[in-house]
This record gives structure tokens, sequence and C-alpha cells, in this order.
């Protein structure tokens, strides 16, 4: 397993744990909530009992003094008492100020008809009252409460999650910009010495093209060397003819590929579209796209560079023949560590889209791919 799967593994583990706690939290609550709805119904029935009863006492020795202790207790539910024609006669619970308005006792007397069948006291003659309530604030605020908390959670975890992120890529990005430079240093000294053999062994009389062949693989170490002293730095854009510098950067590839590999180039109508760019770095991007198709296409295969001016930008089309992704990896294969090979550490994407978007301020997404037929990667460019 590569570092990204390792990384995607992880993260859908705490998100399961992130949504069953969350679930857990929503269940036990909701049956707090059913609890309490209960006890506020009993309440109110028990309310109306005892109402029923203060009503219906005809006999004054009787000791009901529990009855008006029932009554007096309910403090949180709130309560009409009507006749039966829904005339109103009491309120109790309800907002002290707003109760002496008549619009909105009938407002509040509708929501508790929605809300619960109201519950009738029998009285004598055959006349009843009828007790409406609707449950009270408590029940509401835990009602409601686990989602309020799972949104602070939530909110919560996405400010961590990326204050976390931010953190980690920059140390990253030191780290990295660090490696880079090292690199950069410690190639320096053997070109250094590489270029002063060169001359020694052209004293020597050794055959010029010996010597040129000898130069050419120097004269990459140095390119080489100079891609690495700049990540970190912001490189000098330079306009170029963006045809010419494409074309030979897909010549250089070719003549580095197997047989087996064959290159179509197709500059469009940008030949003669000047592009703000810094030449090893781009240079670099190709090549990354380049070797990426040929580890696709399992070293044989087509490579076909399009290219097209439009609307003040350059698009440029990198396709393949190689066995393509799924939808799914369009996005993750730009990540660091995302590799399908054995060996290698998956940078080689992630740096063609750091050198498009941070240093040409470009785009380079996947344009599309279909499994076993192939891949395109599209490039686009302010000229």
């Amino acid at each position: 397993m590569n570092i990204y799967s390792q990384k995607q593994t992880w993260k859908r583990l705490l998100f399961i744990t992130a949504a069953l706690i969350g679930i857990s939290s929503l269940v036990y609550t909701d049956r707090l909530v059913k609890q309490l709805a209960q006890e506020e119904e009993n309440k109110v029935k028990l309310w109306a009992r005892a109402t029923e009863l203060l009503a219906n006492s005809a006999d004054d020795n009787i000791d009901i003094s529990f009855v008006f202790e029932v009554i007096r207790d309910n403090e949180t539910v709130p309560v009409i008492l009507t006749d039966q024609n829904e005339v109103i006669i009491s309120v109790r619970n309800l907002d002290s100020l707003q109760s002496l308005d008549t619009a909105y006792v009938k407002e509040q007397l509708a929501l508790m008809k929605e809300e619960h069948t109201p519950i009738e006291v029998g009285l004598v003659a055959g006349e009843k009252n009828l007790i409406f309530y609707r449950n009270s604030k408590l029940y509401f605020s835990l009602k409601y409460y686990p989602y309020v908390q799972l949104g602070v959670i939530s909110l919560f975890i996405f400010v961590s999650y990326v204050a976390f992120s931010t953190s980690r890529k920059a140390e990253q990005n030191q780290v990295w910009v660090g490696m880079a430079k090292e690199t950069a240093h410690q190639l320096g000294t053997p070109i250094s010495s590489l270029l002063a053999w060169m001359e020694h062994l052209r004293s020597k009389g050794v055959d010029e093209q010996t010597l040129t062949e000898i130069g050419q693989d120097l004269k990459r170490l140095e390119t080489i060397t100079e891609r690495f002293s700049k990540i970190g730095a912001t490189p000098k854009l330079e306009l170029k003819n963006i045809a010419q510098v494409m074309e030979e950067s897909v010549n250089y590839m070719k003549l580095r590929s197997s047989k087996k590999v064959v290159y179509n180039f197709n500059p469009g109508n940008t030949t003669d579209v000047n592009v703000p760019m810094n030449i090893p770095l781009f240079e670099w991007v190709i090549e990354n796209l380049c070797r990426n198709a040929i580890d696709a296409m399992n070293g044989a295969g087509s490579i076909t560079v399009e290219m097209e001016a439009k609307e003040g930008q350059v698009i440029i089309d990198v396709s393949d023949t190689g066995k393509g992704m799924p939808k799914s990896k369009f996005k993750t294969v730009f990540e660091p560590g995302f590799t399908t090979k054995q060996r290698g550490w998956g940078l080689g994407l992630s740096l063609t889209k750091r050198i498009i978007e941070n240093y040409h301020s470009g785009k380079i997404f996947v344009k599309n791919s279909v499994v076993n037929k192939g891949t395109t990667f599209r490039i686009i460019l302010s000229s």
C-alpha cells in the first residue's frame, strides 16, 4: 500500500468514527426527547385530572390541596384552557406580556392544535373543557441540541483539518525545498569536477564525438541542477515561443524513448504564440507527463501532443494509449505519494502540478481517461 492509500484509509476510518459518534448521539438524544415528551404529556393529563376534580368538587370537606399543588407545579409546559367551543378561559406558561394579546393567544392555540390532541376535562351536566398544550422549551432545546452539537463539532473538525493540512503542507514544502536545494548544491561539485576532467581528456586527444556525448550528459546534469535550485524560489519567467519549446521537449523525449513509443506533435495555431515561462521547469513538466505516459503504456504505444491558442490562452493536451484510470483518480494522481509503480515516490505529477499552477499561474488536470484505452492531461497557460 502506498503513502497516499494509507492516508486515504486513515481519513476513511476517522470519518466513519465521527459518523458513528454523531449517529449514536442523535439516537440517544432522540430517546431522551421521546421520554421527555411522554413525561410532559403525563404532566398535562395529571393537570387536567386535577382541574376536573377541582371543578366537580361539591364537598367542601374534601382535601383538595394536592390539586392546587399539581396545578401550581406545572411551570414548564405551555397550556391553554378552553370551553368545549374552544373559547379561551385561561392560559399558563405563555409569555406574560404577550399573553395579554388576544391574537397571540389564538396563534398559540392554533399551534397547539396542530401539535397535540387536546385533553378533555369532564364537567357536570355533560359539559367539558379542553386543555391544549405544547411541549416545553426544554423539550425543543433537547431535541435540536444534538444537531447544534454536531454542527459545532463538524466546524471544529473542519477548522482543525484545515489548520493541520496547512501546517503539514508548510512542513512538507520546507522539507521538499531543503532537499531540492541540498541536491542542487551536492550536484554542483561533481559537475564542476567532470567539466574539468572533460577538458583534461580533450588535452589528451580523446576523440571529439566522445567528448560531445559527455558534454551533452553534463549539460543535462546542469539542467537538472538548475531545476532543483529553483524549487522554493520564484522563478524568472520570460516570453518564449510555446510551440518551439514544446517541440524541443517532445524531440528530447523521443530520442530517449524506446522505438516502441510513437510521438505525434501538432502545434495547431500556436506557432507564433509567446507565453511567459521558465524553460527548465516547463520542460520538466513535459518530461514528467511523457514518462508517466510511457509507464502507463508499459513502454509501447503512442503519445500525442496537441496545442491550440484560444481567447488569450494556450491549451496543451498530452494523450497516451495506456491503461487509463477511473474518474475517482482524476484528482488524486496529483497528490504527493500517489503511484501505481512498485518503485517510486509518486512525486512526478505532484511536481508537475506545482510547476504549472504555482510558478506559471496555469492549470493542469485530467481532461479525460478511459480504462484500458488511454488518458489525456490538459495544461492551460495564459498567453
